[in-house]
């Protein structure tokens, strides 16, 4: 009998300070049976970094070619797709050619691994993830929020260029946030 997902909830004081952004967010999500929490945690930070209107979870783990998350405007037409850790430059590249006009984002686990997904899809001649926006998270600021397993979280995030500050139960850390493009 397969194993049901898990629900997390989250409480997140998000002060995007270049977007001009500050909000209380209230989400849930779903933690897939496989998932890590630090892949759980890179959703909840992309939820974070790309927040808008109208922004949802995907399915997930479930369905490999689906969104992490994705914005529907109201006639249902996608306006956002991003992924999380390490997607296929190829479905990346395919996603931003079957959706005109949204914006396409991945947001990965560490900066190696977003170089890694840059010259992938330099050596496969995939010519059209320059406009996709690419970012990645420090390892190590992914690794202490998953150190805490609770379900509920209560975070603050600060976004100030390339750096992230969160609190979470009084205690504080931070990381970098690379920035990378495929052109």
């Amino acid at each position: 009998m397969a194993q049901a997902p898990t629900l997390h909830d989250f409480e997140v004081q998000l002060s995007h300070v270049d977007r001009g952004l500050d909000a209380k967010l209230a989400f849930r999500t779903a933690r897939h049976p496989s998932e890590t929490l630090e892949r759980l945690w890179l959703r909840a930070l992309a939820y974070c970094l790309w927040h808008e209107e109208r922004l949802a979870f995907g399915p997930g783990l479930s369905d490999p070619d689906a969104p992490d998350l994705e914005t529907r405007d109201y006639t249902s037409r996608l306006t956002r797709w991003i992924r999380v850790g390490k997607p296929d430059p190829a479905k990346v590249q395919r996603a931003a050619d079957q959706n005109a006009g949204a914006k396409v984002a991945v947001l990965f686990e560490s900066p190696e691994r977003m170089q890694a997904f840059i010259a992938e899809a330099r050596e496969a001649g995939l010519e059209r993830l320059g406009q996709v926006e690419l970012a990645a998270v420090a390892p190590e600021l992914l690794r202490e929020l998953a150190r805490d397993e609770t379900r509920r979280a209560k975070v603050s995030l600060t976004v100030v260029g390339d750096h992230l500050y969160m609190e979470r139960a009084g205690k504080s850390f931070d990381g970098e946030l690379a920035r990378g493009s495929a052109d």
